[in-house]
């Protein structure tokens, strides 16, 4: 997940394939040529054009440069040219939600209309030196969640409890009135909309298992509160950690060992016990889904 070593060339830093074979970039991934020709090799004449326009002096000017750029040179480059695509996208996100409610305005439909924005997982910008996603550390665990319910939610309001995308679909259906059925584990969050929080859930649970896969994050699992997370890396290691939610907010200090957490420790591996049998999962389910997996790749 390290930007300069992990990141495709063509996929991520949109080098033009050519031109990494004239200049001799071998793929990080080999599927990194390809995942640049099924995005830009969709696009109609129209689109690459305007495509082009954009990259093609980018790749010119990387042409131009490469033979001369240091590692600390190309660690720049490919972290700014991440930044700006992501930024730029962010900011096309921000015109659509714009759109979407201008439209609401001009059509009468606002005051009847919940607007919910959030997202499948947060994402590492260069944090802990890396990009992309799948770790429980709070930068990818962590994920977006705003709503709009004239009459019902505050405007302005702030609420902090543990909320999980997995919540969604029983909110969406109360709110429409339509019973939720019983095998769903998450919780409907119209409670919290109405400012009723004394009962809602204190922790969530998280679970990483497809490794070895891309981008090699190991396997692992945990839960979080508002104070404290632990976590646990399994498979073909057995590492515990514990971070200190509201003194080390970037969970740099692990502090699992620390014998000034040790009733910490003991509370959170008793949360943990709890919350993955309420959902199912457990060290035997784990050793049942390794042996399956390690059949397949036989």
């Amino acid at each position: 997940m390290n930007i300069l070593e992990n990141m495709n060339w063509a996929g991520d830093s949109k080098i033009y394939p050519e031109l990494m074979d004239e200049l001799g970039i071998p793929q990080t991934m080999n599927w990194d040529k390809a995942a640049f020709e099924g995005e830009v090799g969709r696009q109609n004449a129209e689109q690459r054009a305007a495509w082009d326009a954009v990259y093609g002096p980018i790749n010119e000017d990387f042409k131009k440069r490469y033979p001369t750029m240091s590692r600390e040179d190309l660690m720049h480059w490919r972290y700014q040219r991440y930044m700006q695509d992501y930024l730029g996208s962010i900011a096309a996100v921000d015109d659509g939600v714009g759109r979407v409610l201008d439209y609401l305005d001009a059509h009468g439909l606002t005051d009847n209309t919940i607007v919910i924005y959030t997202s499948d997982q947060g994402f590492f910008l260069g944090e802990h030196g890396w990009f992309d996603k799948r770790f429980i550390y709070n930068e990818s665990f962590k994920t977006p969640l705003l709503v709009r319910w004239p009459g019902v939610i505050k405007p302005g309001s702030v609420d902090t409890k543990m909320v999980q995308n997995l919540d969604f679909a029983p909110t969406f259906l109360e709110a429409a009135g339509i019973p939720i059925p019983t095998d769903m584990q998450g919780v409907s969050l119209l409670p919290l909309f109405r400012g009723d929080t004394a009962h809602f859930r204190d922790a969530v649970y998280y679970h990483y298992y497809e490794y070895p896969a891309i981008h090699m994050v190991k396997r692992h699992y945990g839960i979080v509160t508002e104070d404290y997370k632990l976590i646990h890396f399994y498979y073909d290691i057995d590492e515990w950690e514990l971070y200190d939610r509201k003194k080390d907010t970037l969970e740099l200090h692990n502090v699992f060992a620390d014998p000034d957490y040790a009733n910490v420790v003991k509370t959170m591996m008793a949360k943990l016990k709890d919350i993955r049998e309420k959902y199912h999962d457990s060290d035997s389910l784990d050793q049942y889904y390794i042996k399956k997996y390690d059949e397949l790749k036989k």
